[in-house]
């Protein structure tokens, strides 16, 4: 399971690497694609918050309730911040694509910011978070957390093998962007 998050991870890593691809051409004063832009974030609703993000929370929960001391849940309360973060921006994107003026550097100060918010959040995961799963839960751990998590599991609708129409025109972009 430990896995499946690292590998989200380096999924939501390659979509942030076009958002800040995106803001740099947008503060050169280039056009950039909004509804790709907005596919992105869009993605970052669907999947990230809705089942990445629950799917991490259930884990935390199930250590901090038998492996740890501590029982502040931090990573809850950061995962509300990033979900407000892609609320706005996604806000702001919704504005652009119903023609309504959005200050230029209004965006490209969002765009910065949610994107160094979102890597910094996998980041702490990664640094923090993920070395403790690793460290303190047993297989039969992982056995519960797993039975728990299927409430939220589901696959992920843009990185899948399997052919499908959801997020077809983003899919097709990362196939043939360099």
């Amino acid at each position: 399971m430990l896995k499946r998050l690292m590998n989200d991870h380096k999924h939501i890593a390659v979509l942030l690497n076009v958002l800040k691809n995106k803001q740099m051409k947008l503060s050169e004063g280039e056009s950039i694609n909004f509804t790709l832009v907005r596919d992105i974030v869009e993605y970052m609703q669907g999947y990230a918050e809705r089942y990445h993000h629950p799917t991490e929370d259930i884990i935390y929960a199930y250590y901090l309730t038998h492996k740890a001391s501590d029982s502040v849940d931090k990573l809850s309360a950061e995962h509300e911040l990033v979900g407000q973060a892609s609320s706005a921006l996604m806000a702001t994107l919704n504005l652009i694509l119903s023609d309504i003026v959005v200050a230029r550097e209004k965006l490209i100060i969002d765009f910065a910011d949610y994107v160094a918010l979102q890597e910094q959040h996998m980041q702490m995961e990664e640094r923090d978070i993920f070395p403790l799963f690793s460290k303190n839960l047993t297989e039969q751990d992982w056995q519960a957390i797993e039975l728990e998590c299927q409430k939220v599991f589901t696959d992920d609708p843009l990185f899948l093998e399997r052919e499908q129409k959801e997020f077809e025109s983003l899919r097709a972009y990362l196939t043939t962007s360099d």
